[in-house]
């Protein structure tokens, strides 16, 4: 376990970050909290308008039910998440991005009560849910919507705040390889992540400026950025719909700190054009999450601006947070960080209970307050992954001899070659250290004679032009032999899942690329 001070004393401890909100409003009530678009919020108002809509749900009948949140990144969405616990209900989050076909069967699964959606979604959201007894759209950025509270005095009282041990939260797992799971998770999971997380990257107490890009509905930036802020007080200004300019304007004027945000998202504003002109002076460091960030753009995003990316790992099984890397500790190149969690193992792939030594590969285990309770009603996937108080995570790494941890692929990415076993990402790291190549992705497809043979799906950057062979003559250079793509398909773009991630099921399918 690493040592959790923070700024040389020991972290502040919350059941709940519905409990970190109630205690920036008491010490901190006129400190900006929330920035999206127009709207901003104190801390008291911030807290009015939990206290406000918490009262409505209530009302409602939500207390010990589930109520959905469909809205996109806003200031009500912050709102909304909050509320729910204050009304003592559990939050299942859906994706805004979902189409009707992903979102009827999260509807049927979660049994849900209520539902908060944004009010642009009506025409899917609504015949999904006419059985629930309370709906409420919103519209972003409305003063009449559930930012009509704001105004209005009130504290979040002893008979608002949750105990660590309630239910919290109702995450949905991606589905990119199967039908979604729905991840149940208590109030204090939350907590222990942000709590956690200082402890490796300490935020400035009251004193921060973080620019959220990623999806709110995911629980990486829930964790780094919203819960973060709540617990150091500090002021997150939302992204509602990314673009490169956006947030580099938005980096500039808010005079940000702390940037929270994914591969994707530093790939854009290092092609941006104003890159090279923008002040990003005010930038301590950046974090990056969702998906594995090449080394080649976290090295041209820290020649350019200066600032460290700071990268770590985790899922929703886990809240996100498992490892990260420490702020002020050693940065060891393609290591997601030191555990965030009590414990961290490297066990057999095949049996999962050999426990390997440092710097052998094998599947990565985890236990800790951030892990689930289980699957909601799936008992036999529940045992399968949680088993004697372990969390089997599904992804291969190593530990080497500090502690820092190192993914080198998902367990089910992996491609059997002739026999060898060959990780995707390794692959594409290689890939992107061509000056040629904006972004790739590796993927395994049947071959009569390897069993599984390596297909690369390459995005050049602008204006650059070369052919297959100048790829895999690049990838001899750095590779084994059978680590090669066989073939390489040139791409206008990769296509994406709706938390940014690349989605590799996509280019697995026999008409990807042809």
């Amino acid at each position: 376990m690493p040592d959790m001070s923070l700024d040389s004393k020991p972290p502040r401890d919350f059941p709940s970050v519905l409990h970190m909100l109630a205690a920036a409003a008491e010490t901190s009530p006129g400190r900006e909290a929330l920035v999206c678009g127009a709207v901003r919020l104190t801390y008291q108002e911030f807290a009015n308008c939990v206290v406000g809509f918490a009262t409505e749900l209530r009302a409602a009948g939500a207390k010990g039910e589930r109520v959905a949140v469909i809205l996109g990144n806003s200031v009500e969405f912050c709102i909304a998440l909050l509320a729910g616990h204050a009304a003592g209900a559990q939050v299942a989050l859906i994706n805004p991005l979902f189409t009707r076909d992903e979102i009827a069967p999260l509807i049927e699964d979660m049994d849900a009560k209520a539902v908060v959606y944004d009010e642009g979604l009506s025409a899917v959201v609504e015949p999904l849910v006419r059985h629930m007894r309370y709906q409420f759209g919103v519209n972003p950025g409305d003063p009449q919507g559930l930012l009509r509270w704001r105004s209005e005095p009130a504290s979040i009282g002893p008979d608002m705040l949750p105990r660590a041990d309630d239910l919290g939260m109702l995450l949905y797992t991606g589905g990119t390889t199967g039908l979604s799971k729905g991840v149940d998770l208590t109030q204090a999971t939350g907590a222990a992540g942000a709590i956690r997380l200082n402890g490796l990257v300490p935020s400035r107490m009251g004193d921060e400026r973080l620019l959220c890009v990623s999806p709110l509905c995911h629980c990486y930036s829930l964790e780094v950025a919203m819960y973060n802020m709540l617990y150091c007080g500090g002021t997150m200004v939302i992204v509602s719909r990314y673009s490169a300019e956006t947030t580099l304007d938005l980096l500039e004027a808010e005079q940000i700190t702390i940037l929270a945000g994914g591969p994707t998202m530093f790939v854009g504003m290092l092609g941006h054009e104003s890159m090279a002109r923008r002040d990003l002076s005010h930038l301590r460091f950046s974090m990056s999450g969702g998906s594995a960030l090449p080394a080649e753009t976290l090295r041209r995003w820290e020649e350019a601006t200066g600032a460290p990316v700071l990268e770590g790992y985790g899922l929703t099984e886990s809240f996100g947070g498992v490892a990260f890397n420490p702020l002020n500790g050693v940065h060891k190149p393609l290591s997601v960080g030191m555990t965030m969690a009590d414990e961290i193992q490297i066990v057999d792939a095949v049996d999962g209970t050999t426990v390997l030594p440092v710097g052998q590969t094998g599947e990565v285990r985890v236990r800790g307050p951030q892990v689930m309770v289980g699957y909601r009603g799936r008992p036999t996937e529940t045992a399968a992954i949680l088993r004697n108080g372990w969390l089997y995570t599904s992804d291969i790494g190593h530990l080497d001899e500090d502690g820092y941890l190192y993914i080198s692929d998902r367990k089910k990415d992996m491609v059997i070659v002739s026999g060898f076993n060959v990780y995707p990402r390794a692959v594409e790291e290689v890939l992107y250290q061509h000056p040629d190549v904006a972004e790739a992705a590796v993927v395994g497809e049947p071959d009569d004679y390897q069993g599984e043979a390596l297909k690369a799906f390459v995005v050049l950057r602008p204006g650059c032009r070369i052919d297959a062979e100048a790829v895999k003559l690049h990838c001899r250079e750095h590779l084994a032999p059978y680590k090669i793509p066989r073939r390489i398909m040139f791409v206008d773009m990769l296509p994406k899942t709706t938390v940014g991630k690349i989605d590799k099921k996509r280019l697995r399918e026999p008409a990807a690329g042809n």
